[in-house]
């Protein structure tokens, strides 16, 4: 039983006690004075609801809101509906106001004006056109090499070694190549090397928007092509570039870099830029002979093979 029941209860039982032995002995039992029982009888009709306690509350307060500061803040919120508490409260302060902020928000939750968050409109995502055929896009990223994993001369000697990884949306087949320098001429030379790696034509090539692939945020990206741009319009392959800051646009090579952390990068230390190169070149054989469950559980060499007859 709540506190109200329970209120109504002991009120109830105090009015059958006096209808029976008088209000005076009521008074002295429930340790009440006689008003308080009069009170009680005249505001019972018959109902539990009408003994309820009453709010106790005050009409009015010494330092409540103005009319004309009142007339302010219902002016200002038809001109502004979707204005935030803090915005709303520096607005008001510029005409006048002079009440704490959290004084405003009791005032407009009392009146039933308290800002309400508009929802964000939802991001429906344009739907993925899907490689249909091995070369139909080959996505292409760079991974920086965990310094952890550069030890002995070439961790005293400061050295700083790339991945170059390049993957087929259709197939998964990957390639990877070592670099000790990230930049326009590492991207084309990994472009030269892919070209010779993949045993398919290659009509499509996604990277992101990194100066070592494009000047594409550069002063003057339309006549200042990077060497890695020249080399694709010598190859005749059509260059597509993901939306700035959206990684998940080119998610299967970044997607496979994350494979490359668990199952290469966290077990592996290279002494020097050869060793990297080697131990990377067997990495690269072994993951494409990985199966895939996107592959229905085939690795990507078995399922190019499917493609043979039609290359």
């Amino acid at each position: 039983m709540n506190s109200i029941s329970q209120d109504t209860h002991y009120r109830l039982s105090l009015l059958s006690y006096a209808k029976r032995f008088g209000v005076s002995k009521a008074a002295r039992k429930y340790h009440v004075n006689r008003q308080f029982i009069y009170r009680l009888r005249w505001r019972y009709d018959g109902s539990p609801e009408s003994l309820l306690p009453l709010s106790r509350r005050p009409h009015s307060h010494p330092n409540q809101h103005t009319e004309q500061e009142a007339s302010l803040i219902k002016r200002m919120r038809r001109r502004h509906p979707h204005d935030g508490l803090v915005v709303f409260w520096i607005k008001l302060c510029k005409h006048g106001y002079t009440r704490s902020i959290s004084g405003l928000y009791r005032f407009l939750q009392r009146i039933h004006l308290a800002p309400a968050k508009l929802p964000n409109p939802k991001y429906v995502p344009k739907p993925y056109e899907e490689a249909l055929y091995p070369g139909q896009k080959v996505q292409i990223d760079v991974k920086v090499v965990p310094s952890v994993c550069i030890v002995g001369q070439a961790h005293e000697e400061g050295k700083k070694f790339y991945q170059y990884t390049a993957i087929d949306e259709c197939t998964r087949l990957r390639y990877l190549a070592a670099f000790e320098e990230q930049s326009t001429f590492s991207s084309m030379r990994f472009l030269q090397q892919l070209v010779h790696y993949f045993p398919f034509p290659i009509h499509k090539i996604q990277t992101d928007n990194g100066f070592e692939f494009t000047k594409r945020f550069g002063k003057d990206p339309e006549n200042d092509l990077t060497l890695f741009e020249k080399q694709l319009q010598i190859y005749h392959i059509q260059y597509q570039k993901i939306r700035p800051y959206t990684p998940r646009h080119n998610g299967k090579v970044e997607r496979s870099h994350r494979k490359d952390n668990e199952y290469f990068y966290a077990k592996h230390r290279f002494y020097s830029y050869q060793d990297f190169a080697h131990q990377l070149k067997v990495w690269n054989r072994v993951y494409n002979a990985f199966p895939m469950r996107p592959l229905h559980w085939k690795s990507p060499k078995e399922f190019l093979s499917s493609f043979s007859n039609t290359l």
